[in-house]
């Protein structure tokens, strides 16, 4: 029977759905009315730390607040004398602390985004953590394979203390296309500390 892509599109609602053999093997949907943040990068303020969730809730420009947990807390906003200790959250974050943050999950129902600091940055070939420091090949390939990659990326100009995943489409990639990658999204970690600097409120950065 073969495939068939079938298109329904209302005011409210666009759903896309293909068909192989009479049989259903993929269903898109997009609601106007619904925001996808995930992925984006906020300014955040602190709006409430709650010591009973461990987690604060923080303005980040939506109509709800973001859903931050203390697992979520990267090490650099710790107080310096508290870095790499187990501490409660009170002891980390205060109301009207500003924060970089990532959305991880979207809005669902009253329940708002759930947030993280540890931003990551996806590129065409690779994805760049800001200081993460963390360096990843998936484990489903050889180990030559994975050996040569990991030549590539120690050879690649890092910046100290970040971390580097190389995505699936950047494994066939030569030295200098990860480099023109890579050199792209330094450029926009460094832009997004620009513009989380330059804005005064809380919002998408």
């Amino acid at each position: 029977m073969g495939e068939k892509l079938l298109v329904n599109v209302t005011v409210e609602e666009s759903r896309v759905a293909l068909v192989d053999g009479g049989v259903l093997s993929n269903l898109e949907i997009e609601t106007q009315s619904l925001v996808n943040a995930k992925g984006n990068v906020y300014k955040g303020v602190v709006h409430r730390v709650n010591q009973s969730l461990q987690a604060a809730f923080v303005d980040y420009g939506a109509e709800k607040q973001g859903f931050l947990p203390l697992s979520e807390i990267h090490q650099s906003y710790y107080p310096s004398s508290l870095r790499g200790k187990r501490v409660p959250i009170q002891e980390v974050l205060r109301e009207k602390q500003e924060l970089m943050v990532q959305v991880v999950k979207d809005e669902i129902g009253n329940k708002g985004a759930s947030l993280t600091t540890f931003v990551s940055l996806p590129g065409r070939y690779l994805v760049l953590m800001p200081d993460s420091g963390k360096t990843g090949i998936s484990r489903r390939l050889p180990g030559d394979e994975r050996k040569r990659l990991k030549d590539i990326i120690d050879g690649l100009d890092v910046p100290e203390g970040f971390g580097v995943i190389i995505r699936t489409a950047g494994t066939e990639c030569s030295p200098q296309e990860l480099e023109t990658d890579l050199d792209y999204l330094k450029r926009l970690w460094d832009n997004l500390k620009e513009r989380f600097s330059g804005r005064v409120s809380a919002g998408l950065i």
